[in-house]
């Protein structure tokens, strides 16, 4: 094997890269996320379907290498949550973390990289009880790469759900750095990752659990793939360039995107906090609703329809019919009418706004039928733009157009939201952390590059 092939250079990238080659932006924007996605898992730790895979997964037992996160005392596996082996911690913590889909998204690419690769990461280091320098330099590197794979894809999307399919890659890499393999194995390590790697977005146009588990098969794929690389198992070497490789079977890419500038820019900081606990593809529709309720101070019997002009991508994800009878904190969470509704009805789309009985509240339902929704066949964004038109009892029509999600360029999430939203996760979860508890989570992750040993980080915090 060489460094001349694209898995190889990967390779190489994650191996080799020193901690001081990575900007001091980037590791601020790994910590923030990283924050960001504790925050996610707490608020989503006893989410349906959360719960269950904790419970399985505790029975089955093993290691105590890494924390479980949001579960108190109460929850059991031994008090505090419990320690799981490393992939099974990667694999729940990754579950809990995307279960509300509150978790970070990329900018301009529908993967969402912190999701998969941070439960990996901190369960691997947790593990090797490696130091915050190292944890670090390894989230960021795992991040950069799984960024780089959903920027280099061509479009359209060909129906992998990109995280699932991609983020083994980062994952694996990331984990080979922390277990201090050689090139060669972490280039066996990503095409284990690569003999694993599946996801489909029909668990986004048919809402059920599973969809909350999409960027947890890859979190735990990646861990054992850079496990098994360690002991000498060996895989296929060019596995995204290959004849049968991730670009010809998978997703159609571009090498000269996904190597450009590696190792010289860093792309773990083209993601951006949710404001919304919904898919990414509602968010431009929420926030075009919210602008005019807010700016004509509407009420819901005051608009008489809503036309919503959208994307291909939006329509794929979140264009379908609202049900549900099912899951129904899936259903709202995908799903564009039930978002616009639901932020004309309640003026916001919090927490308690995918709880089932807000899902199934016939308050939001009946002003669903006024939303009729169009597609720009122009278009190729997969979050905007988004082109509401409303007509008003008291005001004719009005219209609101966003091009992107907010942390976008020109849209910046200001520090109190992001604040807001990590204290409303982590303060008023099922099992919520006091503001002692809280003020002491910000400091470690602040102060991660000083920490000597990451089997200690969530120690005493639950």
């Amino acid at each position: 094997m060489g460094v001349s092939s694209i898995t190889g250079r990967l390779a190489q990238h994650a191996i080799e890269t020193p901690f001081a080659a990575i900007p001091t932006a980037n590791l601020d924007t790994a910590r923030l996320l990283m924050l960001d996605t504790l925050a996610s898992a707490w608020a989503g730790a006893d989410a349906p379907g959360c719960r269950e895979t904790f419970d399985m997964l505790a029975e089955e037992g093993g290691r105590a290498d890494a924390a479980v996160w949001g579960y108190g005392v109460s929850a059991g596996a031994g008090g505090s949550g419990g320690r799981l082996p490393a992939a099974s911690a990667a694999f729940l913590n990754s579950t809990t973390a995307a279960a509300i889909e509150y978790d970070s998204i990329g900018l301009g690419v529908a993967v969402h990289a912190y999701v998969a690769v941070l439960p990996a990461v901190l369960a691997m280091a947790e593990r090797q009880h490696a130091s915050g320098r190292e944890f670090l330099a390894a989230l960021v590197l795992g991040c950069d790469i799984t960024h780089r794979f959903g920027a280099a894809a061509a479009y359209p999307n060909r129906g992998f759900h990109y995280t699932a399919a991609m983020a083994g890659f980062g994952v694996a890499a990331a984990c080979a750095r922390l277990l201090k393999l050689d090139v060669g194995q972490t280039q066996h390590a990503l095409g284990l990752a690569f003999l694993q790697a599946s996801g489909t977005q029909q668990a986004n146009i048919q809402p059920s659990l599973a969809k909350r588990m999409l960027a947890a098969f890859a979190a735990r794929s990646g861990v054992q793939s850079a496990l098994l690389a360690q002991r000498g198992i060996t895989a296929p070497p060019d596995v995204i360039e290959g004849r049968f490789g991730f670009y010809a079977l998978y997703q159609p890419g571009d090498p000269s995107v996904l190597l450009h500038e590696l190792g010289t820019r860093f792309d773990n900081d083209q993601a951006t906090i949710k404001l919304y606990p919904s898919c990414g593809c509602n968010h431009t529709a929420i926030d075009a609703t919210l602008q005019l309720v807010n700016q004509y101070d509407l009420k819901p019997d005051d608009v008489l329809s809503v036309e919503a002009t959208i994307t291909p991508y939006i329509e794929r994800i979140v264009g379908g019919d609202y049900d549900p009878s099912g899951d129904a904190q899936v259903a709202a969470q995908f799903n564009l009418r039930y978002s616009i509704a639901c932020a004309l009805v309640r003026r916001r789309l919090g927490l308690a706004e995918i709880q089932p009985d807000a899902a199934r509240d016939p308050a939001i339902a009946v002003h669903m039928s006024k939303i009729v929704v169009k597609v720009d066949a122009t278009q190729t964004g997969t979050r905007g733009p988004v082109e509401l038109r409303m007509q008003t009892r008291n005001h004719g029509e009005v219209s609101c157009r966003i091009k992107d999600v907010a942390g976008s360029e020109g849209r910046p999430i200001s520090p109190q939201a992001a604040e807001d939203k990590f204290r409303d996760c982590f303060l008023q979860s099922r099992w919520p952390l006091n503001e002692l508890k809280y003020e002491q989570l910000r400091e470690r992750v602040a102060l991660l590059h000083e920490m000597d040993d990451m089997y200690l980080f969530l120690k005493d915090i639950f």
